[in-house]
């Protein structure tokens, strides 16, 4: 069973910067995909950003550019840092594990709890 547990999230005024941070319990890259989403309130949840087991990453339209993942083996984290905010980008972030790399919240079977991120003046 992978845990998920996000961190990193705040309030932050456009154009500033935060690192979110996802510490997993278990980690395969052989057999997990990962991915950031994220759901602003009164919309559905947004795919953000996968990465497969090898290490391609593959970004939305809305943050390239802006945001980079990342991920660190021996501490069993996944990044996202994210830079030039706007206030279109407040939304909570979820991370997310599948077998598969997809940007459809359905394919994923595991999910952290998410960090809430607000970007305003």
């Amino acid at each position: 069973q992978v845990q998920l547990v996000e961190s990193g999230g705040g309030s932050v005024q456009p154009g500033g910067s935060l690192r979110l941070s996802c510490a997993a319990s278990e980690y395969s890259y052989s057999r997990h995909c990962m991915a950031w989403f994220r759901q602003a309130l009164g919309k559905e949840r947004e795919w953000v950003v996968t990465v497969t087991s090898g290490g391609t990453t593959t970004y939305a339209d809305s943050v390239k550019g802006r945001f980079t993942v990342s991920k660190d083996t021996a501490k069993k984290t996944l990044y996202l840092d994210m830079n030039s905010l706007k206030p279109e980008d407040t939304a909570m972030y979820y991370c997310a594990a599948g077998g598969w790399c997809s940007t459809y919240p359905r394919d994923y079977g595991h999910w952290g709890q998410g960090t809430q991120v607000t970007v305003s003046s």
